[in-house]
């Protein structure tokens, strides 16, 4: 089970992944260091694959820690497939349906064979979709996060994508660097244990390696738009999202240490 006590000088860092039964990507944003000199706090914000299989212990886990919220970016199919509510913290849904999926069947509807070089090129489109198409999403977690400080968890179906995305933005706006947010996002390739019969005989094995992993490219292109059309993540965070100087100041004293 997870330590929710809070640090002394000379205290081991907490684990940043938390082995639950149910979840494999469930990770803590906390430690992270930042361009100033400061600290995420730890055991405050969480990211995670979805929720749906939580046991017993699990759950218990949760509590500990103290977990208030979860948000939500599964689309509308993946939370009928695999829902949840578990009294002990509330679930917000900021739908964000998944293109690539939807891509994916259509092509193969069409009869055309994927490759992986396909299939990287549909999860770069739908990198770049979640920062053209699902901004309002990604402000809305923003907005939780500066009105409740109670420690909270935001994931989607594996914990990666949407999940990968939000985390670059929260990292960023706490003025972590590029270096470090790269780093946590990759860190899903580690730890994320995809089911066993996700397209078993559908999809070859090469497109299934990028449809359930990440990749640098995927992360990058959605900084590079960013920088096109925005001018910068700075100014995309204050135009597109809300979170102008003074609310990433408010970010910073909720956060950090």
């Amino acid at each position: 089970m997870a330590s929710t006590q809070l640090l002394s000088p000379g205290t081991a860092l907490p684990d940043r992944v938390l082995r639950l039964e149910g979840s494999s990507n469930f990770r803590d944003l906390g430690g992270y260091g930042t361009a100033d000199g400061r600290r995420l706090q730890w055991r405050r914000i969480f990211r995670s694959d979805h929720l749906a299989g939580l046991s017993a212990a699990d759950l218990q886990t949760l509590a500990d820690l103290k977990i208030a919220h979860s948000v939500d970016f599964r689309g509308a199919n993946e939370c009928t497939v695999q829902g949840y509510a578990w009294p002990q913290f509330t679930r917000h849904a900021f739908m964000v349906e998944p293109t690539v999926v939807q891509r994916t069947q259509s092509l193969l509807a069409a009869g055309h064979r994927l490759t992986a070089a396909d299939t990287v090129g549909l999860m770069q489109e739908t990198y770049l979709s979640f920062v053209r198409d699902n901004a309002d999403r990604f402000a809305r977690l923003f907005q939780l996060l500066l009105r409740s400080e109670a420690p909270l968890v935001f994931h989607c179906t594996a914990g990666k994508d949407r999940t990968g995305w939000a985390a670059a933005l929260i990292l960023h706006a706490l003025g972590v660097p590029r270096e470090q947010i790269m780093e946590d996002y990759l860190l899903t390739n580690a730890h994320y244990r995809r089911p066993v019969a996700a397209g078993a005989g559908r999809l070859p094995e090469e497109v299934l390696e990028v449809l359930w992993r990440v990749q640098a490219p995927f992360l990058d292109c959605a900084f590079d738009l960013v920088e096109r059309e925005h001018g910068g993540m700075d100014r995309y965070l204050a135009e597109v999202l809300g979170m102008d100087r003074a609310a990433r100041a408010e970010l910073a004293r909720r956060y950090l240490e």
